[in-house]
């Protein structure tokens, strides 16, 4: 009964099931794809050059004064990685990106270490997107920011459940979101940049620049231009970067797209790349004419500008709520590539076999649960403070980018395929690119957090590894080699026992039905008054089978009857033993109460050679009731 309540509860929050022929309705097409799949990529311009300036504001006027090259050189690199991964898609269709491109073209270690950088990418992508909405939440209702961290974790429930329904139930839910984005974000663009040409929009001067900065940033304003060294400038670039996570996402998704799958998601790429640079490129632009700075938990660069440009109206307010919506779309992309990458990694052996594993709705449910707790763990220790959230956050994209570019011109190598030269001279100029960001990244925030994923990734790594290592030797265990057959040819049951009750009187009528060479009833007893008790019922209800009494004085079950059990097991070397453990049922309120030792019981026997358990359930509460006998004592079979 409560089961059924919770399979209804159940399919009320996430839907009923699916088969597994459906699995091919749960296609996305291009519209949706883009939505869903590229959602993180276009969600980072609401974060990526407010990060430049930030970093920049450091020097004042003088720093801002490089956010427009900055900008060009992270579009330049956008589009250097979009052709890598056009060709990527089309080489490895059936998805994995970054991790099949390298494991299959660089090996194992090299495999698992691109890996590891996207899985801690995509646990990122939630964190910081999350918390990145919700700052936007609180730019416009301020009297919501004590409670950031609560509001995090609304959110990533919320798309957790969301995921739970199944790719296309969440497309069809977070699809327009994005693309009312891209309309307030162009409209903010164009609205912004005519409103300069007219002369009617406030420009902030460089004074009044420098005089907000020093205050940001607790330094004399004539020391402002002085901090202006290459560093800086370094840092700038590094953390303006992160408008390039998500680039990746299409092409380790690719089997999620309509036939033909690989066409589908180069268009939806190329048209990704174009909307994402646009979009960066005109609030780089905007920002600098205006002469927008940002200060750290301040309202946020974009609101600043909306501000500007539609004053504290509705127009305002819909460029806010769209930019919560689709910073939490770019947490569902992670949401929609994670559990993929997981099950591709968990297919080869290197994560547990549980995140292979379709739910209910024919979604890798088991990694959408993962990720929520683990983004949700990140936001409750970072407070949701998006800050000190980015410095984390590239490393591992960039990772991924060089691994998967490296592979590529590998691959190139490999299968000489028309045009190979062209193609693996791209990814060679890419490898290049994104290996010296990643450098960079490190080197000029390495004391921000962003040493934490550089060594969180080669002990992700030995963890893989280990786990392949485990299941290497599981394989090895069960695979039949010719002429394998099971020595053991006799059967010995055990039947455990602690005083007559119908629960015992079941199990022991279950041994004997499967007929085994011997049967054995085993108790034990702490004491000579415990041991006559039991005695003296096996007696009274004259059990038709030996009862063996195994003395314990300290009131210890598992290791004497283990003992037992090795005792047997050397006299009988031919032979198979199975325990038979009588168990009650109950309900699962009240089930804690009952079988506490033979959970304990049979969690050890389960690691012991040449031993089966099984348990003989009795169900308390239930209507069924044997019928009437003669002689309800006499077990039947036993003869007088």
């Amino acid at each position: 009964m409560a089961r059924l309540r919770f399979d209804r509860l159940k399919a009320a929050v996430v839907g009923a099931p699916l088969p597994t022929s459906a699995h091919a309705e749960e296609r996305l097409n291009n519209a949706e794809a883009l939505a869903i799949l590229s959602s993180d990529a276009l969600s980072s311009v609401a974060y990526a050059t407010q990060e430049i300036v930030l970093v920049l504001g450091m020097a004042g006027a003088a720093g801002l004064a490089y956010t427009l090259p900055i900008t060009g050189l992270i579009v330049a690199l956008m589009v250097i990685v979009a052709i890598s991964y056009r060709q990527t898609i089309k080489a490895y269709p059936r998805g994995g990106g970054s991790y099949r491109v390298s494991h299959e073209n660089l090996g194992d270690v090299t495999g698992l270490v691109a890996g590891a950088a996207l899985s801690i990418d995509y646990v990122l992508t939630v964190a910081v997107s999350t918390a990145a909405g919700i700052a936007a939440l609180t730019s416009y209702f301020p009297a919501l920011g004590p409670y950031r961290v609560l509001l995090c974790l609304v959110a990533l429930a919320l798309l957790m459940v969301a995921n739970l329904r199944g790719v296309r139930s969440s497309a069809q839910l977070l699809s327009l979101p994005t693309y009312v984005f891209m309309v307030a974000v162009f409209a903010l663009v164009i609205g912004g940049l005519v409103r300069l040409a007219h002369g009617d929009l406030q420009v902030l001067q460089a004074s009044q620049q420098n005089l907000l900065m020093a205050e940001e940033h607790g330094v004399p304003v004539q020391q402002l231009g002085a901090a202006l060294t290459p560093v800086l400038l370094m840092r700038a670039f590094s953390s303006g970067c992160a408008a390039l996570t998500g680039i990746e996402a299409i092409s380790d998704s690719v089997l999620a797209f309509r036939p033909t799958e690989w066409r589908n998601a180069r268009r939806v790429l190329t048209v990704m790349v174009l909307m994402l640079a646009l979009m960066f490129s005109g609030i780089s632009v905007l920002a600098h004419q205006v002469g927008a700075v940002y200060q750290e938990h301040g309202p946020t660069l974009l609101y600043q500008l909306g501000l500007a440009v539609f004053g504290n109206g509705p127009l305002l307010l819909v460029l806010q709520l769209a930019t919560l919506l689709i910073l939490l779309l770019a947490a569902n992309t992670a949401y929609a590539d994670f559990p993929r990458l997981a099950s591709i990694i968990a297919r080869d052996g290197f994560l547990p076999r549980q995140f292979f594993n379709r739910g209910a709705r024919l979604v890798f449910s088991n990694g959408v649960i993962f990720l929520a707790v683990i983004a949700s763990g990140l936001i409750v220790a970072f407070k949701g403070d998006i800050s000190k959230l980015i410095p984390l956050y590239a490393f591992g994209v960039f990772t991924g980018f060089t691994l998967s570019q490296s592979g590529m011109v590998r691959h190139h190598l490999r299968h000489k395929n028309p045009r190979w030269q062209l193609g693996a001279t791209i990814n060679a100029i890419g490898a290049a690119t994104t290996g010296l960001i990643a450098v960079i990244v490190v080197v000029s925030k390495f004391t921000e957090g962003a040493w934490i994923p550089a060594i969180l990734i080669p002990f992700m790594v030995l963890g893989f590894r280990q786990i392949g290592k485990h299941y290497a030797r599981g394989r090895k265990v069960v695979t039949v080699e010719p002429g394998y057959w099971p020595r053991r040819e006799t059967h010995t049951m055990i039947v455990l026992v602690g005083g007559i009750n119908k629960g015992v009187l079941h199990g022991i009528q279950y041994a004997r039905s499967l007929n085994p060479d011997r049967i054995l009833a085993v108790t034990v007893a702490s004491d000579d008054e415990d041991r006559k008790r039991i005695e003296q019922q096996w007696r009274d209800f004259r059990v038709p089978i030996d009862l063996h009494t195994i003395y314990s004085p300290f009131r210890e079950l598992t290791v004497p009857v283990l003992r037992f059990i090795d005792e047997l097991d050397e006299k009988h070397a031919d032979d198979i033993i199975t325990v038979v453990i009588p168990e009650f049922v109950t309900s699962w309120r009240t089930q804690w109460l009952h079988n506490g030792s033979a959970f304990a019981l049979k969690a050890r026997l389960l690691h012991h050679p040449h031993t089966a358990v099984v348990s003989v359930p009795l169900h308390m509460g239930s209507d069924e009731e044997e019928p009437e006998s003669p002689e309800p004592t006499v077990p039947a079979g036993r003869k007088d």
